[in-house]
């Protein structure tokens, strides 16, 4: 069996979008960086496995994050394709303007919900990092380019623990009026659960930011993502963030585990006969290639159930090390995470 029986649930939407993060939010936090080659043919992979929406690199310091250090050199090796998002991540204005010399269509910024994380992640208050990113986002929508807001924390926060609804809700807010067209709400550390999902979705209904423009980017540290996953669908969410194999993690926030499989939430869309457009086979297939690439099994649970010997693989072209990278921007944050 390679796809679940199709048992459709009243309330749901009837199709899905799943925005991959796996090249840029999986590979951050491996300890092992892929070459070029490599990182491109995964990207392609991902597009030919029907994926619309493929997160590629982010534009941070080269020295705070070596996986990524190739972000321009990777967007050149990345063929445009047509109906497909090739979102980047951009830390700030030098990051937007490397990002946008490389030809990027699409940037994503990135904000915290609490103090704690945004000192420890940002090196700002969250104030400071408003700041910020305010010229960022003009700077983007100026040129076109939408833009993402990844609001990190939304649901506990490793050193100061429960998050107030109405903390989140206030940066979320700042984060439209600066001009953000899609909001990607993230459970950093993994720990919400579905009433929480709900009430969060209920706090940010209520001043009028609507599910038509959040999305969702759960961790599965205690293996709640799916469940969670489940109750924002029944709440009216259309957007699911997820990464190819389960790969990523959080390296500010040691308690995280990785990011929701893009496989696993794919089997469950099907099963609930939701449309993905997704080919869940070419999926399997490139998480598998990929844990090769690694050196390591991937940990989702539909790759390793689907994963059997005569399991079709293509070999992925052979290449060399990563090249030089831009030189390091001044006053940059750490490296960013979710």
């Amino acid at each position: 069996m390679s796809a679940p029986r199709a048992v459709p649930l009243a309330g749901l939407p009837e199709r899905v979008t799943v925005y991959e993060v796996g090249p840029r939010d999986g590979l951050q936090n491996e300890p092992l960086v892929l070459p070029v080659a490599v990182k491109a043919e995964l990207v392609r992979r991902l597009v030919a496995a029907s994926l619309s929406a493929v997160e590629v690199t982010s534009f941070v310091r080269p020295g705070l994050v070596p996986q990524l250090a190739d972000a321009a050199e990777l967007m050149a090796a990345v063929d445009p394709t047509t109906g497909v998002r090739h979102p980047v991540l951009v830390p700030n204005e030098r990051g937007l303007e490397r990002a946008l010399a490389a030809g990027a269509q699409e940037v994503a910024i990135f904000a915290s919900a609490t103090e704690s994380f945004a000192q420890r992640n940002l090196n700002r208050s969250v104030a400071e990092s408003l700041l910020m990113i305010a010229p960022v986002v003009a700077g983007a929508r100026e040129s076109g380019l939408p833009v993402r807001g990844y609001l990190s924390m939304c649901f506990g926060d490793p050193w100061e623990g429960d998050v107030a609804l109405g903390q989140v809700v206030d940066v979320a807010a700042r984060l439209v009026e600066l001009g953000c067209t899609e909001l990607s709400l993230g459970d950093t550390i993994g720990v919400a659960t579905p009433g929480h999902v709900v009430a969060l979705l209920d706090a940010l209904d209520a001043v009028g930011i609507g599910t038509e423009r959040l999305a969702v980017h759960f961790h599965d540290t205690y293996g709640q993502a799916l469940a969670n996953t489940l109750a924002a669908l029944q709440h009216g969410i259309t957007t699911v963030d997820a990464a190819a194999g389960g790969l990523g993690g959080c390296p500010f926030a040691g308690s995280a585990t990785g990011n929701l499989a893009t496989e696993d939430l794919v089997w469950m869309l099907h099963g609930l006969g939701i449309d993905t457009g997704v080919d869940l086979d070419a999926l399997v297939a490139t998480s598998e290639w990929l844990a090769g690439h690694l050196g390591r099994p991937s940990p989702s649970r539909v790759v390793r159930a689907l994963s059997r010997p005569d399991h079709p693989t293509v070999e992925a072209p052979s290449s060399t090390g990563s090249s030089e990278t831009a030189a390091p921007a001044p006053d940059e944050p750490p490296a960013p995470t979710r």
